[in-house]
């Protein structure tokens, strides 16, 4: 099959790398001059393990390419995945469209011959109808179908969750079109890889229905831990006799500073925007949203607590702004509300991640970027870990606490127990419910 992919970000350039593994000839376009070049040459402007490996890989072998011209990649396509952004349209909550109808747009007046439209993007319900108004409108004679194709990729596993998915949901109105996207999901198929059919609609709930359901358990697990906290229950623990349940599962019960990232905080604000403007308000979501944003700021007073009540001249060591592991996402990080709370109070600021500098450099004005958590802890009053790398799960922590000058530990991830910590020479820690 001959695939077009619109967008390189992450999303789109995942795809299509991932569909150029599976042997289809991919062609990824951006209008962005400047990233197709970096492509071209190899470098991949986005941090995903393993997929600089997978893109040589293809690119080798010829089946991968990387262009600007939109006319040439999609008149010799049998499918064009529209893989733009869809970020939240500021004041209202809504998904901004505004990428995905141009991009429908610009497909239509190239299409030649019959051509599937599949929408990748995270789009909310009556988006594809839209797509297929406007193609329709600026290409009367063209002849085509729209396809509803979300993706459900986790940052920092991508490959694996595209080579060996859950499901593939595929939204589609004609034979015709289930056939073309069959053919494109085919190697799945054959490995037994769950490939559900739907209606466009229910293909476009069911991408932001997972997400808000997968929040609605981290928001849970928060508000558990306060009362853990409270009553002096310990919510690791809480979470594993949870967890066991079959009915329930252990995934995303851990408490910590609350979600973030490029689809938990759009899908669910979007969501609950569909919700009030189709008459059905989503209860549970517009809670789970209120939630997130009080645990970022219960974070806060943990911390400010842990200094006596005040971080003025305090020296702060904080180790992991993305907002979760093997990413350089910093897309609505816990990090974005914490770390400026901490200048703000008058603490200085030391800032630690593997991957978080690029983008952290313009998110988090006036902290010290340094690149090894022993020399941000030297002579600091307080360690706060915010983002769990591995990097930081082993640390020793009698040489950190040897290093600082009140050692103290604000452990939001906890990913330490607190005797081990004090038994290092702390003299105080918290984690998140315990």
């Amino acid at each position: 099959m001959k695939i077009a992919i619109v967008g390189t970000g992450y999303v789109g350039l995942v795809s299509g790398v991932c569909f150029s593994d599976f042997g289809h000839e991919v062609i990824c376009i951006d209008k962005t001059a400047k990233k197709i070049a970096m492509l071209n040459k190899g470098h991949v402007p986005i941090y995903e393990p393993g997929l600089d490996a997978v893109m040589a890989r293809n690119v080798a072998a010829g089946r991968l390419h990387f262009t600007s011209d939109f006319k040439d990649a999609i008149a010799s396509a049998d499918a064009v995945f529209i893989a733009v952004g869809t970020p939240t349209r500021r004041g209202n909550g809504h998904a901004d469209l505004t990428h995905v109808l141009a991009a429908a747009e610009e497909i239509a007046r190239a299409l030649t011959g019959y051509t599937v439209v599949v929408t990748k993007s995270t789009v909310p319900v009556g988006t594809n109808r839209q797509v297929a108004d406007v193609i329709r409108k600026a290409h009367p004679q063209a002849d085509f179908d729209v396809a509803s194709n979300p993706e459900f990729l986790r940052e920092g596993a991508a490959i694996e969750d595209f080579m060996r998915p859950d499901r593939v949901v595929v939204g589609v109105e004609s034979e015709r079109a289930r056939a073309v996207m069959a053919d494109i999901y085919r190697p799945l198929f054959l490995r037994d890889y769950p490939i559900v059919y739907t209606d466009l609609e229910s293909a476009e709930i069911i991408k932001y229905a997972s997400n808000a359901f997968l929040a609605t358990k981290i928001s849970f697990i928060n508000e558990i831990a306060a009362l853990c906290e409270r009553v002096g229950a310990d919510v690791k623990l809480v979470s594993k006799g949870m967890g066991l349940d079959g009915r329930i599962g252990n995934k995303f019960l851990h408490a910590g500073p609350g979600y973030g990232g490029s689809c938990f905080p759009k899908d669910t604000l979007a969501l609950a925007r569909m919700g009030q403007e189709h008459g059905v308000p989503q209860r549970i979501t517009e809670a789970v949203i209120s939630v997130n944003d009080e645990v970022k700021r219960r974070m806060i007073d943990k911390v400010v607590d842990l200094c006596g009540g005040s971080v003025n001249g305090k020296t702060v060591a904080v180790l992991g702004v993305t907002f979760k592991p093997e990413t350089d996402d910093m897309r609505d990080a816990p990090s974005l509300t914490i770390v400026p709370a901490l200048v703000g109070g008058g603490a200085e600021v030391r800032v630690v991640d593997p991957q978080g500098h690029r983008e952290g450099e313009v998110l988090l004005p006036g902290v010290l970027w340094e690149a090894d958590p022993y020399r941000a802890a030297k002579d600091a009053d307080l360690i706060v870990i915010v983002t769990e790398w591995n990097e930081f799960r082993a640390l020793d922590l009698k040489r950190l606490a040897s290093v600082m000058t009140q050692p103290r530990m604000a452990d939001l991830r906890n990913i330490y127990g607190q005797d081990d910590v004090l038994a290092a020479g702390f003299i105080a820690y918290e984690g998140v419910g315990r």
